[in-house]
This record gives structure tokens, C-alpha cells and sequence, in this order.
């Protein structure tokens, strides 16, 4: 398995077996991709992610190997060469066709013909030197056989099955689907009305080569609503062409025979089989890139600038209900909250006014939050008609505050208020630190997406998994503030010790040093070996503990303190200090220079967040969509990226779509090459459907 993935990723073998080495140990990506760089040759996080994937899907298919050995040596089928070729066999297609043969079926027809006694007649077809095999069939006209006819067609059975389990024949197959397969979508009838959402897929072809991500998985999405029938074809006549000069030799004897039972062997139990097996291929396919997608969006919008520590007003906008207005303080806990009327159909603009302003004066707020849905827009404009100075107006996006606010996470927080006052709350926390609210909610309902339900759950879950473990440790969270649902994402933590320290640290007081947190009942050595370094302590009793260096390399950092002779918190705040250091001369068992400059990097952004800081921004003078015509050239934010293009939030209720092919003069094979979520970007308007409330905007030429 080392030699397999260090060939598919074209990584040295000695950097896998180290590698793999510490993840059988436990390990996390983060941890080793951050601390054990002398033994991965500083792999980064995305290969030693990628290995760790491989890794597991290898032991996977280890697993599924031994099955298929216990499962033939059980049949009496085991030969000493079909082991040797099972336990080589790294592909799972072909290790599946090397299975088929021995397989456990259900009873078939060729079943029903071996008991009959007619496999020795399959043989004489197949030898295919029987110049009158009526003659020979006759032999088999025995009990349940009454004719030379039933004979010959129950061994016709044989050969088709025969056929279709070989593996040199499916691949064949295989391999022409994947060339030459047609995938057609056809409406089922009677659901046209139903299903106009589709209307495009009503008749509609892609070469199985060439489907897009997100057009098979629109396609597929048809069919789960049962819409739509998705086939996948290739030319019947080729492929039974193909199979024929594979087992049909010159001057057969029983070509007629043959030929008969190729056909049948393709169009009833190969072409279904292959056909299956190639929508399924796609679908991984579109699935993969797919959550690629959404596990990059989803770490630009983790990683989104946060505002910081400033005290908040957070507004979750409404009409006829009402706007919920929460003030948090500089921690995002809540101290009050309200119901402002300032819109249609109650209109109490003078009240919601005074409570507005009231509350700015009462608890000196920095900042307001708005939430980006219904009544989003007005209720910005009310805020910025009050004229507030040295107080920043935001816009939020909302997206999963209401599935937070429902949650069992938002009930624990907040037992004593409803769900109108936690989605409030949300939306505030959110400007302040996103990473640390958005780590709440499940991910895929943060709403980044494309066709997040359609694609393998499974694998959808453990990505972005990852992602949200990559970027809270890339952040690093502050031990003493962080909330349970942060804590369980640092490496080597988890539900229970997370919920451990937060319970310590209730009962306690906050942590004084990174030591202390092996009082923490559970976390042995191993936890704090792996969770250690992406945890801070400010104004602790080490400052070190403030900083990306992890504790078992304190004593080198003391050591480059005294070679200068200087204390370790004069070598901290003195960068002209570190300079004079020769990292070579500190190199020894435990730390190559890999880890020491690491450590140096560490020191010189000591207690530093990683993320740009937020700035505010200012939409348009439009409302509606009727507010926009072609030729127009507004500001927006970048909402969402897929495959196909980028949606971008203009100031208006419908987010306009930038296509691929309107990005930029150049080719691109993806929006993401030149876009990221949340960039500022200036669009032209360069289409509105009023009717289905569509807008195509632009890239090009778009300039203030």
C-alpha cells in the first residue's frame, strides 16, 4: 500500500511510511502536517490529507479482498494463482470482475441449465468444433429436458452467462462506454407539467466522457424526483461486434450458436451491468468534484474576515413580524434584545427609531449587523438614515441562521429564549467571528453548495469535516473563550473532551498555562501532544503558550534565548533578536531545520489571526429587481462558486449569476481560479428575466 500511494501521488515512499506511520498512531493531518515535519519531509496539509484518504480506501479494499478470498476458498474454488492474482489486484472494478465467476447468485437461467445436466453441452458450443450439434444435443434430451431445441437454448444460457462474467469481455465493454457512452435523460410521462424545473433534461444527451459536474447531477436530481429516466448507451451493434471477435473463431462449427448467445449475453446481462456501473462512475465523478467545490467555498467563507472583539446590535430583518434586534458584547455574549417595527404593514418608524438609538448610546456599539434576507435591504436603509457616527453598518449572510436557531447546539445556549432571538444572535456572532459560529451548524446548510443533497452523504460529511478541522486549527482558538463546539474540532480533542475543558474551566477558572490542561479529566498525553499547539493562553504564566510553537519545543526556544543572553521574553518581543540566530547550530535528533524555521514563523506571528480584518461595504442604490437594466455596473460580493460560474449578492433579494465564460477575456477551467467567496467584485448588468427572476451579470468591461 506505501509503494501504491507514493506512485498515485508521486510522493517519495519514505514520506508515506512516515507519514502513515503516525496517522496508524493516531495522528491528525493538522498536527502532523504542522509538527512532525522532519518525519513527512514537510509534506503540507493538502498531501498528507491526501494520503490519509488513499490510505483508508486501500485498507478498505484490503478488507473487501479477504471477503472474496474466504468467500471462494468456502466454495472449493481457491487455486494457489487466483489467490496470487486476488491479493495483487489494487482496482476495485477489476477485483469485482475477478470475483464475478465465484460470486454466490441467485438462481438464473443458466443455473436452472447446469442443473439439467447442460453444462458439457455449453463446453461443446464454446469448443465450437461440432459440426452437427443436433446430433450431440440430442444426448442431453433427458428428464426436464424434452427437446434438442430446450438443450441447445439452456446451454445458449451457459455460454451467455459465461460471456458476461468474463473479464477481458467487460472490460472491453467497459471501456467503450467510457469512450463512446451516450447518458440521455428522457421525461417520464405525464410529468411534464410537474417537472418544468427540468425542462431542459426533457430530451436530452451528454457524452459520458464529457458531462459537467453539475449538469449530470441536475440530470440525477431529475431522476431521484422521478422526473426524469437517465440511460447510458453505446452502439449495440459495436460492442456485440467487439465481444464476437473475442470468443468467435474462423470456421467455427457453432458460429450461429455463438453468435445468438453473445447477443443475449450483451443486451440482457452485460449492457445492464455495464450501463449500471457507468452512470455510477460518473456520478462519483461529478460527486468528487462537487464537494471539491463546496469544501473550497466553504474554507474561504470559514476563513471570511472576522470584525473581531467589538461590541454589537444584530438585526434579523422582517416585515409584518418585525425586525429582532440583539446587542451582543465584545465576546458575543447577549445582554438585551427587542422587536423594532419599522416597515410595512405596522410602519412604527419613530419607535423603532428611538430603541435604535438608545440602545447604540446605551451600550457605546461599534458596529450593527444586518442579516441579508427578507426586508435585509430597507432595514440597512433605516440603519443608515439614523446616521450613527464611528458605528459600521454590515451585511450578513444569514444562511443557516434559521437551522441554528432551531438546533439542540442554540436550545443549550439559549434555553430561556425562542428561535427569533438565537437566529438574531447568530447573525451578530457571525460578523464578529465567523469561523467560531459557523462551526455550529452542520455544513452542508451554510449554503455554498452544488447539489450538496444529490452527492454521495458519506463522503460529503467526512470533507468537510476536514475542512472545518484544517481551518479552526489553522486559527487556533483561545482556551479560554472558546466555546465546546469549537473545542471538538481541535486536533485530537473531540465531543467529550471538549465539553471536559469547558467544565474544567467553569469549575476552575481559566487555564493559566497549556500544562494545565492535563488536569482535564481524560486528556492524557496523547490529546495534549496533538491538541497542544493549536491552543492560546493570553497573558498566561508562558508566553510561549500565546504562540504556534508547540510546548515540546520550548526548551529549544529557551536555548536560542540564552545563546544570546537575553530572557525568552526579550527573544519574543525582539524580531531583530531572532535574526541573529543560526538555526543550523540548534539542529538535533528531534529538530531539523524544517521544524525550526516553523518555529521562528511561529514566534514572528505570535498571537496573530491569520485572517484579514473585515471592511465595511456599501451596495448600490437598487432595491429590486426591477431597479436593474442592461448596461448597468454595480458593486457586489461573491456568494457562491460552482462549476458552471459564480453567483454574486448585488444588493437585491436574487443573487445574479456570472457564467464561466463571463469571468474574464481568458480561458478558465474554473471560476475559482480567479474568484473566492466573499471578494468584492464590480458586475455589468448584462441580462434580467423578470419572469423566472434571473439575473446574468458580468466580469468583462465591468469597471465603476
Amino acid at each position: 500500500m506505501i509503494e501504491i500511494i507514493a506512485h498515485r501521488l508521486q510522493i517519495g515512499i519514505e514520506q508515506v511510511k512516515g507519514t502513515v506511520k503516525l496517522l496508524e498512531e493516531g495522528a491528525t493531518v493538522p498536527f502532523i502536517s504542522r509538527y512532525r515535519k522532519e518525519v513527512t519531509g514537510s509534506l503540507d496539509e493538502v498531501a498528507v490529507g491526501s494520503i490519509k484518504e488513499l490510505y483508508e480506501d486501500l485498507t478498505e479494499l484490503q478488507s473487501r479482498k479477504s471477503t472474496i478470498l474466504n468467500s471462494i476458498e468456502s466454495s472449493g474454488n481457491l487455486t494457489p494463482d487466483l489467490e496470487e492474482r486476488i491479493v495483487n489486484c489494487w482496482d476495485s472494478a477489476t477485483l469485482e470482475d475477478i470475483y464475478l465467476p465465484y460470486k454466490p447468485k441467485r438462481r438464473t437461467k443458466a443455473t436452472v441449465a447446469r442443473e439439467r445436466g447442460l453444462e458439457p453441452l455449453a463446453n461443446i458450443i464454446m469448443a465450437q468444433n461440432s459440426p452437427n450439434l443436433e446430433r450431440s444435443a440430442s444426448r442431453f434430451v433427458v428428464g426436464d429436458v424434452a427437446s434438442v431445441d430446450e438443450a441447445i437454448s439452456g446451454a445458449c444460457d451457459i455460454v451467455a452467462e459465461r460471456v458476461s462474467e468474463d473479464e477481458r469481455t467487460r472490460n472491453r465493454v467497459r471501456k467503450l462506454f467510457r469512450r463512446d457512452g451516450i447518458l440521455r435523460t428522457k421525461v417520464v410521462k405525464g410529468k411534464e407539467e410537474e417537472g418544468v424545473n427540468f425542462s431542459d433534461y426533457f430530451n436530452a444527451d451528454a457524452t459520458v466522457r464529457g458531462v459537467t459536474s453539475h449538469r449530470f447531477l441536475a440530470m440525477q436530481r431529475g431522476v431521484e424526483e422521478g422526473i426524469l429516466k437517465l440511460t447510458a448507451e453505446v452502439d449495440s451493434d459495436v460492442a456485440i461486434e467487439q465481444i464476437e471477435r473475442m470468443f468467435i473463431r474462423n470456421g467455427s462449427a457453432t458460429k450461429e450458436y455463438m453468435q445468438g448467445a453473445i447477443k443475449d449475453s450483451y443486451k440482457r446481462l452485460l449492457r445492464p451491468s455495464i450501463e449500471g456501473e457507468t452512470i455510477s462512475d460518473v456520478k462519483e465523478r461529478a460527486d468528487n468534484e462537487a464537494i471539491t467545490i463546496f469544501a473550497n467555498n466553504l474554507r474561504e467563507l470559514l476563513l471570511a474576515a472576522p470584525l473581531g472583539q467589538k461590541r454589537v446590535i444584530a438585526i434579523d430583518p422582517g416585515y409584518r413580524t418585525g425586525c429582532k434586534v440583539v446587542v451582543l458584547d465584545s465576546q458575543g455574549n447577549l445582554l438585551e434584545h427587542s422587536v423594532i417595527y419599522p416597515h410595512p404593514p405596522v410602519s412604527k418608524l419613530s419607535e423603532a427609531s428611538l430603541i435604535i438609538t438608545s440602545l447604540v448610546k446605551k451600550y457605546g456599539i461599534e458596529a450593527i449587523a444586518i442579516g441579508d434576507g427578507t426586508a435585509g435591504r430597507e432595514t440597512e436603509c433605516f440603519i443608515k438614515s439614523l446616521k450613527f457616527e464611528g458605528v459600521d453598518i454590515y451585511m450578513v449572510n444569514e444562511d443557516g441562521a434559521s437551522v441554528y436557531s432551531a438546533s439542540p447546539v442554540a436550545r443549550e445556549e439559549f434555553p430561556d429564549h425562542d428561535v427569533t432571538v438565537r437566529g438574531a444572535v447568530s447573525i451578530g456572532r457571525r460578523l464578529i467571528d465567523p469561523l467560531s459560529e459557523l462551526v455550529k451548524i452542520e455544513p452542508k446548510s451554510i449554503g455554498v453548495g452544488q447539489y450538496q443533497h444529490s452527492v454521495d452523504q458519506g463522503k460529503l460529511k467526512a470533507k468537510l469535516g476536514s475542512v472545518v478541522e484544517s481551518c479552526v486549527n489553522m486559527v487556533g482558538v483561545n482556551l479560554n473563550t472558546a466555546s465546546k463546539h469549537i473545542l471538538t474540532y481541535i486536533s485530537g480533542l473531540g465531543p467529550v473532551l471538549a465539553k471536559n475543558i469547558v467544565d474544567y474551566r467553569a469549575t476552575n477558572g481559566d487555564f493559566k498555562s497549556r500544562k494545565e490542561l492535563l488536569k482535564v479529566p481524560r486528556l492524557g498525553a496523547k490529546a495534549f501532544e496533538q491538541a497542544a499547539g493549536f491552543l492560546r493562553i493570553i497573558g498566561g504564566s508562558n508566553p510561549l503558550d500565546n504562540s504556534a510553537v508547540h510546548p515540546e519545543a520550548y526548551e529549544v526556544v529557551k536555548r536560542m534565548a540564552a545563546s544570546l543572553n537575553v530572557t525568552v521574553n526579550q527573544f519574543l518581543n525582539d524580531k531583530k533578536l531572532r535574526d541573529k540566530i543560526i538555526l543550523e547550530r540548534f539542529v538535533d535528533s528531534s529538530f531539523g531545520l524544517p521544524t525550526l524555521n516553523y518555529i521562528m514563523e511561529a514566534l514572528d506571528k505570535r498571537g496573530l489571526d491569520p485572517r484579514e480584518q473585515l471592511t465595511a461595504f456599501s451596495f448600490a442604490d437598487i432595491h429590486t429587481i426591477e431597479d436593474l437594466s442592461e448596461g448597468m455596473v454595480v458593486p457586489g460580493i461573491v456568494t457562491n462558486i460552482t462549476a458552471f460560474g459564480a453567483f454574486v449578492d448585488i444588493g437585491i433579494k436574487q443573487d445574479g449569476l456570472v457564467h464561466i465564460s463571463q469571468i474574464t477575456d481568458r480561458y478558465i477551467s474554473s471560476p475559482s481560479e480567479v474568484l473566492h467567496l466573499g471578494e468584492r467584485v464590480m458586475v455589468k448588468v448584462i441580462g434580467v428575466d423578470f419572469v423566472r427572476k434571473r439575473i446574468s451579470l458580468s466580469l468583462r468591461g465591468a469597471k465603476a
